[in-house]
């Protein structure tokens, strides 16, 4: 049931366009059509009148309410889809506040350069284990063939190790959510003299 506060009330300023809307489709019948009908027509009586004119504003409120319910139906579909989203959002953050809490921790240490490198290595580790939990996966980079789909290539590295056209170097890692591509490996493609002479 939507909140009183938001709830929209049939106004006069409403009843008014409603009823001109009304009037507006009424006097749309051509001209030559309503003196043809004026002619055929017999004449109203006050009491067939009456009923008319009760009718037709019966049907003007209930036009004015309905638009009144389409407008709280579309507030409360906003209200929901933005708490979907607070929900969503919340519940990746709080995966990662142990994660920045470890970063914290790390920065107030007083330990050696190796402790503090293997400190850091035990949080990327955290991290790469969070963002497998979220089905987030690194695009496969180094030794794989280059595809430009999902690799962005920086320029070529002439190398005889490798196939021409293969992924040489990785300089920003790529990722995935399941099957679509959240952000393109940045890479260095190889380029195999050997392979491209013969």
């Amino acid at each position: 049931m939507p909140e009183q506060d938001t709830e929209l009330t049939l106004s006069e300023e409403a009843a008014a366009a409603a009823a001109s809307l009304a009037d507006h489709y009424a006097t749309e019948v051509p001209a030559q059509e309503a003196s043809q009908a004026a002619e055929e027509a017999a004449p109203v009586s006050r009491a067939e009148y009456d009923q008319l004119k009760a009718e037709r504003d019966q049907l003007l409120d209930r036009l004015a309410r309905l638009q009144a319910e389409f407008e709280n139906a579309r507030k409360r579909a906003e209200r929901d889809k933005i708490a979907h989203r607070d929900y969503a959002v919340g519940t990746v953050v709080e995966k990662f506040l142990p994660v920045l809490d470890h970063f914290e921790l790390a920065l107030k240490s007083a330990g050696s350069v190796d402790q503090l490198r293997s400190g850091v290595e035990l949080i990327v580790k955290q991290m790469e284990d969070v963002l497998r939990q979220l089905h987030v996966t690194p695009v496969p980079a180094l030794g794989a063939e280059f595809d430009p789909r999902c690799h962005e290539a920086l320029g070529t590295v002439e190398r005889h190790d490798l196939p021409d056209q293969h992924v040489a170097e990785e300089i920003r890692r790529g990722y995935k959510l399941r099957d679509r591509l959240l952000r393109p490996s940045l890479v260095r493609v190889a380029s195999n003299p050997k392979q491209t002479s013969e």
